[in-house]
């Protein structure tokens, strides 16, 4: 892949984001691509390197496309975005850190559900509707393998931070501030 299909693949993700993006976010008061960078700036607000903050902004990609596979509930959105999300970045050329990390945002809140009685009292409306179409919180056997992922500790911060963005009030740096780190991270792909 070329540096040129890099800065496609960026102008399609953020066609995307801009367009479909635009949407209110499911049940939320903000838009997609509201939530989307405040995400992402909330991952650079904790310091995250660029994998986390990339996967932070495009945790929920697979919402603003149909693919082979999509199961879309007109209420909640794709219910299955997670997979069609980590499956496209990396046909994109995206990292499979990346791409595990958006991936596992939604068993995130399933192991959350299931492992922090308090954590589920947190949960937006909207986001309780998706739950139950995501399967409900982890049995036992799912929650014990999840818990040995090794990227368990940054999947977690990513959720956290996903359950943060969604402040109307908000005010911080457009998608715009995430372009070059996006380029770059494409370019140190193909020269390995």
């Amino acid at each position: 892949m070329h540096t040129n299909d890099h800065h496609a693949i960026v102008e399609e993700i953020f066609h995307l984001l801009e367009e479909a993006g635009a949407e209110q976010y499911y049940g939320e008061a903000v838009s997609k691509l509201e939530h989307a960078v405040q995400c992402a700036w909330h991952a650079q607000q904790a310091g995250a390197g660029e994998e986390l903050i990339l996967a932070s902004l495009l945790h929920d990609i697979g919402h603003l496309f149909d693919a082979e596979g999509t199961i879309r509930d007109e209420r909640v959105g794709v219910v299955n975005h997670d997979d069609i999300g980590e499956q496209w970045l990396l046909e994109r050329g995206f990292s499979a850190r990346v791409a595990r990390l958006v991936g596992a945002h939604v068993d995130a809140k399933r192991f959350l559900t299931a492992t922090n009685s308090e954590y589920m009292g947190r949960l937006s409306p909207a986001s309780v509707e998706t739950l139950k179409l995501q399967g409900g919180p982890m049995g036992p056997a799912d929650t014990e393998a999840f818990a040995t992922d090794p990227e368990l500790r940054d999947i977690l911060r990513l959720r956290s931070w996903d359950e943060m963005a969604k402040d109307p009030q908000w005010v911080g740096p457009g998608l715009e501030a995430y372009r070059e780190m996006m380029i770059a991270h494409l370019d140190s792909r193909q020269s390995r």
